[in-house]
């Protein structure tokens, strides 16, 4: 049997193990919180570059079918969500896109194909930088794109 001095001992072992695990967990908050907001900065400081990377990388895509991708505007804020499925910082950006029917295509006599499309952009943080595979979700802002599909969260907006 232990005597009354080895249960103050145990005692404050698990104490010092479970303030060490707060402790760590702390860190580890603070640190994705830096993280959030150093990809905000990083988006914000670039965002004329991101509209031609989504240009080119949604063109091609060779999608929408008859089409060519001419313009790319961000027309507002990123939002900035966390993908549950892959635990990575994805950026909902408004966008509006431009289009002008390809020659010999079925689009050509539409005119409502040269009508500019609002969208709301996909870019992607990994590896220090911002990417993009040219993903674009039409006809939704970015809140409605994070209503669409439930495994992004939304990141708070100030840490």
């Amino acid at each position: 049997m232990l005597d009354i001095s080895a249960w103050w001992w145990v005692g404050g072992g698990v104490l010092v193990l479970a303030l060490a695990a707060l402790a760590v967990r702390g860190l580890w908050l603070l640190g994705r919180a830096v993280q959030v907001e150093r990809c905000r900065e990083l988006f914000r400081l670039q965002h004329e570059r991101f509209e031609e990377q989504l240009l080119k990388a949604a063109g091609a895509t060779g999608l929408p079918r008859g089409l060519r991708w001419v313009a790319c505007r961000i027309t507002g804020d990123a939002v900035l969500v966390r993908d549950t499925a892959t635990g990575g910082i994805v950026a909902l950006v408004p966008v509006q896109i431009g289009f002008t029917p390809a020659e010999g295509s079925d689009m050509e006599d539409v005119p409502a194909a040269r009508e500019p499309r609002p969208a709301t952009a996909v870019f992607t943080f990994h590896g220090g930088a911002w990417h993009t595979a040219g993903r674009v979700v039409f006809n939704h802002t970015p809140d409605q794109t994070v209503t669409a599909f439930p495994e992004l969260q939304r990141l708070p907006d100030h840490v």
